[in-house]
């Protein structure tokens, strides 16, 4: 298992992505998910407090609630690494140490646990100053009530301002950086986030791992696919050069009898400043195919990104 840089967490080379929870996964298709992960050997769970707000009939909390609730079910909290995020919630919005203060609360309600592993900056706020932010997430570190705290969504330069302030102030420091990153999405992570992490010491945790579902496989020429992220792949990601790219990565999952998923998630962990990619499945098909086992040699690597 990885370890994350300046912690004693260690974790799955995979990270499941809770924000299919209470979306396109209800409470007992979740469990099911959950339950096959760990079976699986995952340990390591990302949600947010905003997940699933988008989905009508939803406010926000749907998959912290479904993540506590299988916990608290299967009594194993101490087993899981969990790591939230908070500043995207519309009745939870940006990063004021208040609002950080009160979100944890909400969180760790849902959560019907004590305490967060890891506990993000979902995305920088620009009109609260840093100083302020740090020391309201250094709060909640020093009262016990979250283990560390990391970014999700900032710049080289924005990181590297929060770290000199954690460092000149004595407040808990971000250990790890969350941004998109796939085959089909390789900018700006790979010329401001790689740097980021490479630079600082930090861990990278990777999102949007497998462009919405594309290097799935099963977005094709002229197909239609049912999918709830069907129109945001078909807008962002269907054009020549990415069904290219597929080609590439399904000869070589052909090759290890694997899928492509798998082989689009391992080439992540081969490049610079990638620790542990995060995914997400709805069906446990999906999931069981995030978790075969690859792995790829340097030529492949190279064939795949063309």
């Amino acid at each position: 298992m990885p370890n994350l840089h300046q912690t004693n967490l260690e974790v799955s080379n995979l990270c499941f992505g809770g924000n299919v929870f209470g979306w396109t996964a209800d409470q007992e298709q979740s469990f099911a998910l959950l339950n096959r992960f760990t079976d699986l050997g995952g340990n390591f769970i990302d949600t947010a407090d905003v997940y699933s707000a988008w989905k009508e009939g939803n406010q926000g909390g749907e998959s912290e609630t479904i993540i506590g609730n299988w916990t608290s079910s299967k009594n194993n909290r101490d087993q899981v690494v969990i790591a939230t995020k908070v500043a995207m919630l519309e009745t939870r919005k940006g990063l004021s140490a208040k609002n950080i203060v009160l979100a944890c609360e909400d969180s760790l309600r849902r959560l019907k646990t004590d305490y967060i592993d890891i506990y993000y900056a979902h995305s920088d706020d620009l009109e609260t100053p840093l100083e302020e932010t740090l020391e309201g997430f250094n709060s909640l570190v020093t009262s016990g009530k979250v283990r560390y705290i990391a970014a999700s969504n900032y710049t080289f330069e924005r990181l590297g301002e929060a770290l000199a302030i954690s460092q000149a102030n004595g407040f808990a420091k971000y250990i790890a950086l969350q941004n998109r990153y796939s085959l089909v999405a390789r900018e700006p992570y790979e010329s401001d986030g790689a740097k980021s992490v490479e630079s600082y010491g930090i861990s990278g945790l990777p999102y949007s791992t497998l462009g919405s579902g594309f290097l799935s496989g099963k977005y094709r020429p002229g197909a239609e696919v049912s999918s709830a992220r069907a129109e945001g792949v078909t807008n962002n990601y269907v054009n020549e050069a990415n069904f290219a790219l597929l080609e590439r990565v399904e000869k070589v999952a052909l090759q290890h009898s694997v899928s492509t998923t798998a082989v689009a998630l391992e080439w992540l962990r081969n490049q610079s400043g990638v620790t542990v990619p995060i995914a997400s499945g709805r069906t446990i098909e999906q999931l069981d195919a995030l978790m075969q086992s690859v792995k790829l040699n340097a030529e492949e690597i190279s064939f795949i990104a063309g």
